[in-house]
């Protein structure tokens, strides 16, 4: 193609027309803009490749504008609702074409926004609008334009209430003056407009509806239904027309590179933020998190932390994944102008301390990494509660115990404070703070002193001491988080072994301490596990093992009510809510709770073989540890053992003799002797 058939013709009417025109002198593309007012001239930059022509055209000026020149090709990126203005250029074509010479029109679809939510009626026509509008009471917000005017003055009542948002030119205010409106009703100012403007516009005006078209993300309207949902304002809005079909902003740059020969450069990356906000009021951010707020395209988190933020840029109050990912998918699919956006996530405290970000971080390395999103990923930390309770108190927390039950449920809390002399708690509200006071009262605690911050960093803050049963009386909601001192902590035990005699026991039997110890060993446990305690008793295995860990979960299953009652009396006499009493038989029991990854089996009666058949079927790989002491048991255990999908097996025989006082003398007392087989599933 010739060079001087190189030159395109943009018809412009929106954002959309004005950023493609900056791409095409970018990539050295000569081209014509016509706009329909001096105000959209104004707007534009200028440049050597670009000429600007202004004035509306009709059909026969359109044509003779093409005869005129010589274009390679004709962007339509003019408004949806200028229906006429699409027609025209059209038929103007068509003409062109019957006179031998066919010009490609190629359409820009303006990006939409569809987000339906709140307080919305839709109208297809603004005359229908219009009639609606007679049924409202309050002031009305227009934001349709000033060539749209007319048809909301026809009706007095409506017009005296009427606030006109309108560009400062000249042509829309003399509309505006043409229907009347004129002084405090006219706001005339040039978009884009942030939330925080509308809303602001929306309560100085003591605005109760506002009219706007679905103009899409370039023509503000998520930014209007934001401040209408944020405000209770009501929101007439009306709908895009059904446009023709055309190419989004990246598909036209690609025809238009075909047509011209030249490379477009795609911009168009997001920038990902991950920040830590410290506790929530705006003095607390640090300088660098402060920086990246102030320079975001989009600000996502939590309503409590972004509410309280100036930033001009787009928020949302979105904290979860499955919020966060569907929707930068739709900004990236919907980045009309293939611009780097910078998005910020925010995170209450430090980005790494009990925090979300983690999960969400991994989440989107995924989502980059198999190329769902183009992104690049940051995070940034903030200032933590804990951190910032600590200064205020004159406190260390490096040798301190940090625990938070921020949302979750924290297992064996009333142990964990009373192995720590010092003890820092992330709660969620005053539920937790009562619950503490709970906790640590019943369990003889109350000599501890919690020292509490409420609302930390924030106007309404104090900080305050108060006793275990104090904390029970408190009502006001809001963020606390707490220091404990223990000033009786005692020194965590470093192995089991808890004396049979600590035990809660009556006539049940019960595996006895040194056979406990050899078993649980041969277990070899893991952080995280979680275990059946088959046929409990007293529970006593059970009660070992949850106290090795917090973070291993126990169910003791058994069918015996009597047992069942001393399970669940040693549990609450240790403090151990990582376990699960199950009264039920095995192995039926077994079927509905969380897959093991290790199995106790201290009594099966009589149903070895069937437990076992079951206990594979849930993992393959579960390691199981039986203790026999019946012939007839260990019988069965060297049958099982021949099978060739167990393997790492390994049988020990423990026989226990104590001392019992005889008169004067000590002498040695057998107990029965005990097989321990252990293994594992070969998967």
């Amino acid at each position: 193609m010739s060079e001087t058939l190189q030159e395109i013709l943009i018809f412009a009417g929106t954002t959309e027309g004005r950023k493609l025109s900056e791409y095409l002198v970018e990539a050295g593309i000569s081209h014509t803009i016509c706009v329909a007012t001096v105000y959209g001239e104004i707007v534009l930059e200028q440049h050597p490749l670009v000429k600007v022509h202004q004035g509306r055209m009709d059909q026969e000026e359109i044509e003779g504008f093409l005869i005129g020149g010589q274009f390679a090709a004709v962007v339509d990126a003019t408004h949806p609702y200028a229906e006429h203005i699409t027609r025209n250029i059209k038929k103007a074509l068509e003409e062109r074409k019957k006179s031998g010479i066919s010009i490609p029109y190629l359409r820009l679809k303006r990006d939409r926004h569809t987000q339906c939510e709140g307080n919305i009626t839709y109208f297809e026509t603004n005359e229908a609008c219009a009639r609606a509008l007679e049924d409202t009471k309050g002031n009305i917000l227009l934001t349709t334009g000033s060539k749209e005017l007319a048809k909301y003055c026809t009706c007095e009542e409506i017009k005296s209430r009427l606030y006109v948002r309108v560009l400062p030119s000249a042509e829309s205010l003399s509309l505006c003056m043409e229907q009347g409106i004129c002084g405090k009703q006219v706001i005339a100012m040039q978009g884009p407009f942030a939330m925080e403007m509308n809303e602001a516009i929306i309560q100085q005006y003591d605005i109760s509806c506002l009219v706007t078209k679905e103009s899409g993300v370039s023509g503000g309207y998520p930014e209007k239904l934001e401040a209408a949902k944020r405000t209770g304002t009501q929101l007439f809005v009306i709908g895009c027309p059904k446009e023709d079909k055309g190419y989004s902003f990246a598909e036209l740059c690609c025809k238009l590179e075909d047509i011209c020969g030249k490379r477009i450069l795609i911009k168009g990356q997001m920038e990902i933020i991950l920040a830590g906000v410290g506790m929530g009021y705006e003095d607390c951010l640090t300088k660098e998190v402060e920086t990246v707020i102030s320079e975001a395209d989009i600000l996502l988190g939590a309503e409590r932390i972004l509410k309280n933020l100036r930033s001009k840029s787009e928020k949302h109050f979105f904290y979860l994944a499955e919020q966060i990912i569907p929707y930068l998918r739709e900004v990236q699919e919907n980045n009309t102008f293939l611009e780097n956006k910078k998005v910020v996530i925010l995170f209450s405290g430090d980005s790494g301390f009990y925090s979300g970000c983690q999960s969400l971080y991994a989440a989107l390395q995924k989502e980059v990494r198999e190329r769902r999103l183009k992104a690049s990923l940051h995070i940034m930390p903030g200032i933590s509660s804990v951190s910032y309770l600590a200064a205020c108190i004159g406190e260390s927390y490096q040798d301190a115990a940090i625990y938070s039950i921020h949302g979750k449920k924290l297992c064996n809390l009333a142990r964990r404070v009373k192995n720590s002399s010092k003890t820092f708690l992330l709660t969620s509200g005053v539920k937790d703070i009562n619950c503490l006071g709970k906790l640590l009262t019943d369990a003889g605690m109350e000599e501890c002193e919690i020292i509490i911050g409420y609302q930390l960093s924030y106007k309404e803050q104090w900080i305050k001491k108060y006793t275990p049963s104090e904390c029970l009386e408190l009502e006001k909601e809001g963020l606390y988080t707490c220091f404990i001192r223990n000033p009786y902590a005692m020194k965590r035990r470093l192995t089991h072994g808890i004396a049979d005699g600590e035990f809660i026991r009556d006539r049940v039997p019960m595996t006895k301490e040194e056979v406990r110890e050899v078993s649980i060993c041969k277990l070899r446990l893991q952080e995280g596990g979680i275990v059946y305690d088959i046929g409990s008793g007293t529970g006593s295995v059970a009660v070992e093992m949850a106290a090795l860990s917090d973070d291993i979960q126990i169910y003791a299953v058994e069918q015996k009510k009597e047992a069942v009652s001393l399970i669940k009396k040693n549990k609450e006499k240790f403090g151990l809510q990582n376990i699960t009493v199950v009264e039920a038989v095995a192995p039926e029991g077994l079927l509905n709770l969380p897959v093991a990854t290790h199995a106790f089996i201290g009594g099966s009666n009589g149903r070895l073989k069937e437990i076992l058949k079951v206990l594979r079927q849930i993992n393959s790989k579960m390691r199981i540890v039986i203790n026999a002491v019946s012939m007839e048991t260990i019988c069965e255990i060297k049958e099982i053992l021949s099978v060739d999908y167990i393997k790492t097996k390994e049988i020990v025989q423990i026989q226990v003799s104590r001392t019992k006082k005889a008169g004067s003398h000590h002498l040695m007392q057998s107990e029965n002797p005990v097989w321990i087989c252990a293994f594992e599933f070969d998967g």
